[in-house]
């Protein structure tokens, strides 16, 4: 249905890297593409310009000198936009910037929240520092998102439980017709893995590289873990994995633009991670037909169901997942059910989309 013509803003503090093509780069492209067929005028506000992909049809307004709030303060303070929707993603919620958006101009705001909490929770000061910011700045955001149940609730648990009324879930999508899904069957004994991941420590690789050394050696000898990504703790992944002599195990395989082709070529995803929002890897390998392998944060257990199409271990947990990746590796626990319905039924893209669309009245 075709919307009254309306200007809208996104503010996203997200680095546009061509190298770097995730699934929220997938979801702003169709974001964008709807509202242009819907006659909606949407100004995109990112830490900077970009033409890879479909950005060369965007109407981005960045300043590499500023953070994105101040960009997006200054352009509003100094040019005659209205704006009916202002829609932030990855800013920080209740600062006194959503304040500043209201003193400018009569807008709903809606803050979608995509951050991951520390395992054990935030420090004592920072708890009670938020509290405090939820009771000043909350007035100023119209509507929370989260994109898992998991991230509502810690909204809540951050700045009020006041704020459950204007709080709600859109879990993030995936684009399913680009996935290539596992058709032939997993192998039932040494099956192959594989890591998609940012490598930093909160991803808890190392965790992996530790339970794998527990493994006993007759297991070790034609294992094989490919292990996807970038990032600044790629380093001590690999002394690690040098030190533990895992380097017939462990393959750094970096950055992949065809990783959504790759996938059908394993047959579980490792995701040992300490924090995690809501994982797009862990939606992209489901669609592929490939079970997860994951702890029990964050959103993970809003889609990965023990036993059904993955297995669930404690984070920061090595010697149980080694106990795990054993049983496995036997034999002994398999996945026989395809992974990819529930991820067509309930996490696609056009999904994602389409309940975005709908918040603009």
């Amino acid at each position: 249905m075709n919307k009254e013509k309306i200007h809208i803003a996104l503010v996203c503090n997200y680095k546009l890297l061509s190298n770097r093509i995730g699934g929220m780069d997938y979801f702003f492209w169709a974001f964008n593409k709807k509202c242009i067929k819907n006659n909606i005028n949407i100004d995109w506000f990112f830490l900077n310009n970009a033409k890879h992909g479909s950005y060369n049809k965007f109407n981005i307004i960045a300043d590499e000198n500023l953070s994105v709030e101040a960009n997006f303060i200054n352009y509003i303070k100094t040019n005659s936009v209205n704006y009916k929707y202002v829609i932030t993603h990855f800013v920080e919620l209740c600062t006194s910037f959503f304040s500043d958006i209201k003193k400018e101009m009569k807008t709903k705001v809606i803050a979608v929240d995509h951050n991951p909490r520390p395992l054990n929770g935030y420090p004592l000061m920072k708890r009670i520092k938020k509290k405090i910011k939820g009771r000043v700045y909350s007035k100023y955001i119209d509507e929370f998102i989260g994109v898992s149940d998991y991230t509502c609730n810690e909204i809540l648990n951050d700045f009020g439980k006041f704020l459950r009324p204007k709080t709600k879930t859109l879990y993030n999508g995936v684009v399913i017709d680009e996935i290539i899904p596992k058709v032939t069957e997993r192998a039932k004994i040494y099956p192959k893995f594989l890591v998609v991941s940012h490598l930093r420590f909160s991803k808890g690789i190392q965790d992996l590289i530790a339970a794998v050394k527990m493994l006993p050696n007759e297991l070790i000898k034609n294992l094989s873990i490919d292990i996807y990504g970038d990032g600044p703790y790629k380093k001590e992944l690999f002394t690690l994995v040098n030190n533990y002599q895992l380097n017939s195990v462990f393959k750094f395989k970096g950055s992949s633009p065809t990783l959504k082709e790759q996938y059908q070529e394993y047959d579980y995803l490792l995701q040992p991670t300490h924090m995690e929002c809501f994982s797009l890897s862990i939606l992209e390998s489901l669609a592929a037909n490939i079970p997860v392998i994951t702890t029990p944060v964050g959103g993970n257990t809003e889609v990965v169901k023990h036993n059904e199409n993955g297995f669930i271990f404690n984070a920061k947990d090595p010697e149980k997942l080694s106990v795990l990746l054993a049983s496995i590796i036997k034999g002994e626990h398999t996945i026989m059910d395809d992974t990819r319905p529930v991820i067509e039924n309930n996490f696609s893209i056009d999904l994602m989309v389409n309940n975005y669309f709908e918040m603009l009245e």
